[in-house]
């Protein structure tokens, strides 16, 4: 006889096949779900045909975020550069510090001499006056190395600056630089230039005082004023006894203004020389300008077409009453001789 069972207990019931299934979807969504987001983030990250704007979420850190900007996203190609914008070959050669100075005079022929020596392959030349060894000294070495322009191993670098030949400080500057630094002097008759000098100066400053006014202290007595810079550039014995407590004469070369005029590529033949580099500038290179009044290159170092100095050179000079150009020519001529005896050079400035 079957027992009872107690009161109020009831038997266990089995889980319904329906709740099985549930559960089992449940769990499926939840996967699906997961793994939907998993491709969403792939493919946000890493990019896709479908999606080719897509970027990676922003860096929270400011570190992170610069990081970010100099990387690119990942699975992509670099960009490519716009059109007009690749970086073109390297510029061949070094900057280097000038083996050969122009260092005067002023209103001697100097711009004459830089042109015509940069159309010679082995030379390269700095176009402006840097006014190193004179003014901007204080900017270090670098900084005057810094301006030059860059060359090959077979080039020279040359710069000109003629306010250096009448500077004090600049032999003993350039030579601390180097020692074996060549020098190149583009004189002309002291006369001559002293009024080349004036007529500069007075095309620039026109109520400046008469050149006669200017050149002596007393002109009765024939004393002249030789702290004025026109007249004291003329002095060339007096300044070159600083340059050669530092160079040797064989260090130092002399041009004539003159010749320059009347036979530059003989003249140009002999800065050649001086440089030790081949003659290259010759006859072909020139051709005499009537209206100047000087030669003038048949081809420039830039463009390969015909070239004079620019309107500032060649000037007519003021007229000079021809009393005050002898008594200047007597004051010179003791300073002329003595500087014909020291570089064994006759000038023929008399």
């Amino acid at each position: 006889m079957a027992r009872r069972a107690p009161s109020g207990w009831a038997p266990a019931v089995a889980p319904a096949p329906s709740r099985r299934l549930a559960g089992r979807v449940l769990v499926l969504f939840t996967l699906s779900l997961s793994c939907s987001y998993l491709c969403y983030s792939l493919l946000c990250c890493c990019g896709s045909p479908a999606v080719p704007r897509a970027r990676c979420p922003p860096a929270r850190a400011a570190a992170a975020k610069k990081l970010l900007q100099q990387s690119r996203p990942c699975g992509r190609p670099p960009p490519a550069p716009p059109a007009g914008s690749a970086p073109g070959p390297a510029r061949p050669g070094t900057k280097r510090l000038p083996r050969a100075i122009v260092v005067g005079v002023k209103k001697g022929g100097t711009r004459a001499v830089l042109e015509f020596i940069r159309v010679h392959p082995e030379v390269r030349a700095l176009g402006t006056e840097p006014h190193f060894f004179d003014r901007n000294y204080h900017r270090g070495l670098e900084w005057y190395r810094s301006l030059m322009p860059r060359t090959l191993d077979s080039q020279i670098t040359v710069e000109k600056t003629p306010s250096y030949f009448v500077t004090k400080e600049a032999p003993r500057r350039i030579f601390n630089m180097s020692r074996d630094t060549k020098l190149i002097v583009v004189v002309r008759n002291p006369v001559t230039r002293a009024i080349s000098d004036y007529t500069q100066t007075l095309s620039k400053k026109p109520d400046i005082p008469t050149f006669e006014g200017l050149t002596f202290r007393n002109r009765s007595l024939g004393l002249v004023d030789t702290s004025w810079n026109a007249i004291r550039i003329g002095m060339y014995a007096v300044h070159l006894e600083s340059w050669l407590q530092y160079f040797p004469l064989s260090q130092i070369h002399f041009v004539s203004g003159e010749k320059l005029i009347t036979d530059p590529a003989g003249e140009m033949g002999k800065v050649q020389d001086f440089l030790g580099i081949k003659r290259v500038i010759t006859d072909k290179h020139f051709y005499f300008n009537k209206t100047k009044g000087f030669p003038c290159l048949k081809k420039s170092e830039s463009s390969g077409l015909p070239r004079c100095l620019g309107k500032s050179k060649g000037r007519t000079h003021v007229q000079i009453d021809p009393e005050v150009i002898e008594q200047l020519r007597d004051f010179y001529r003791p300073y002329n001789i003595k500087f014909y005896e020291t570089v064994g050079q006759d000038f023929r400035w008399e």
